[in-house]
């Protein structure tokens, strides 16, 4: 016979899925017990965490920075060359130069370089298109970062629940104990408690496991959102898994518009156009323009007897000569296959993203349909399983290896089914990566 206190706890574990709101054996009590995993640190769901990274990674910073240094580039690539100024006077008197206006005591020089038109404005516009490059590269990276974030957070979301899953389980297991130590006093077998007892050690070892597990994916959150080693990131209860996505013609056409490595490729194309038209433009002559000034005496020492004095004025115009043809058509061909070059770095570019969101639809589909397993098929059988072994075992109907077995196999779904849960959340964050913008 069992004691009274015993079978009372008994009843207490037969009801056990019956006072859960969602029908889920440790749904209920592990949402309730999710803050016993809280430790000193910040909890706050993920769309905070992905702020905070975005605001502070230095990565991104510097991403930010090389934009501007390449925005400041254009004012430079656009400007006229710096004019010359030169000055030629002669140290030694009788070695000047001597006219018939008289003797030149100094000459000054202003030049002013004009490049044929056309070229600096293309250069401004190859400098614009390395800035939208830059850019790309800015949003390539939090794109990246928010991916590492999530990952990180549903790392850390998965081992909060699994741990609040086995604790609920471990205050099943101490009351099927006590019920096994009573039949034992009764006259039972001593194996159901020791399988009991065993079953204890086995579920601390595995929180021992997932708490490992949890300051390690805190660690890595934590780097990501440079906050100091102390201050360690909590996950909400809720994970907050968005819904499946959308088709795959539906995902490509999007990403085609926001994929940043797409979009920087295309600025790269623009770029070595632009560069190809500045090297057919290399056949054109560049100009010089300049103002020559002549100081010029008519002192005592002059030799003309006419000398007035009057200063030199003159103005010069030259160009270059562009006669090496070769060199011109070298760096023609230079530029048009390096545009080649890009076109196709940006095919392939797409044929890897179209691969990577088949792959990664495939992957969430399936997790989906495992979900919808778990939640209406696997993890309710189980538990109403569970209920008639919890009465066969009281009425010693069934002995406690068929029990343990059965509050296992529970187990297993409902751990399962987390780790699925943080899975798809992983596989979409990485569909909004590939995409580059939220579908």
């Amino acid at each position: 016979m069992l004691e009274n206190n015993d079978v009372d706890q008994v009843n207490e574990n037969s009801d056990y899925n019956e006072d859960k709101s969602d029908g889920q054996p440790g749904v209920g009590n592990a949402a309730n017990s999710f803050g016993e995993a809280d430790r000193v640190g910040t909890r706050q769901p993920i769309d905070y965490f992905i702020a905070q990274a975005l605001a502070a990674h230095p990565s991104i910073q510097a991403a930010r920075q090389r934009v501007q240094a390449e925005l400041d580039r254009i004012p430079q690539v656009t400007a006229l060359p710096d004019p010359q100024f030169n000055n030629t006077f002669w140290p030694l008197h009788d070695n000047s130069i001597q006219t018939a206006s008289g003797r030149v005591a100094n000459q000054m020089s202003l030049q002013q370089g004009v490049p044929f038109p056309d070229k600096l404005r293309t250069k401004g516009s190859i400098a614009s298109r390395e800035a939208q490059m830059a850019q790309a590269e800015v949003e390539r990276i939090e794109r990246q970062i928010t991916e590492s974030v999530r990952l990180a957070y549903y790392e850390v979301w998965y081992a909060t629940r699994a741990i609040a899953i086995i604790k609920e389980s471990r205050d099943l297991v101490d009351d099927l104990a006590k019920v096994a130590e009573a039949r034992y006093r009764s006259g039972g077998t001593q194996q159901d408690v020791l399988r009991a007892q065993l079953e204890i050690d086995r579920l601390d070892d595995q929180i021992v496991q997932l708490n490992k597990q949890l300051g390690m994916s805190q660690a890595d959150l934590a780097a990501l959102l440079q906050q100091p080693v102390s201050l360690l990131p909590q996950a909400v209860e809720e994970l907050g898994v968005a819904d499946a996505p959308m088709q795959l013609e539906g995902l490509i056409a999007q990403a085609e518009q926001c994929n940043p490595s797409l979009r920087g490729l295309a600025a790269e194309i623009q770029r070595d156009r632009q560069k190809q038209r500045l090297a057919c433009l290399q056949q054109y002559p560049d100009f010089m323009v300049g103002l020559n000034w002549g100081i010029v005496s008519d002192n005592h020492d002059v030799i003309s007897p006419v000398a007035n004095g009057n200063d030199q004025l003159s103005i010069t115009f030259g160009t270059t000569l562009p006669i090496w043809r070769e060199k011109i058509n070298a760096g023609v061909r230079e530029a048009s296959r390096r545009a080649s070059s890009t076109q196709q770095r940006l095919e392939a570019e797409r044929d890897e993203i179209y691969g990577r969101l088949r792959r990664l639809l495939v992957q969430a589909d399936s997790l989906v349909e495992q979900t919808n397993i778990y939640e209406n098929r696997l993890i309710p059988r189980t538990e109403d399983t569970l209920k008639l072994a919890i009465a066969d075992y009281r009425g010693e109907r069934t002995d406690f290896f068929t029990l343990i077995e059965t509050y296992r196999e529970l187990l297993m779904f409902e751990t399962q089914l987390a780790r699925i849960n943080a899975t798809l959340a992983g596989a979409i964050a990485q569909i909004d990566r590939t995409v580059g913008c939220p579908y």
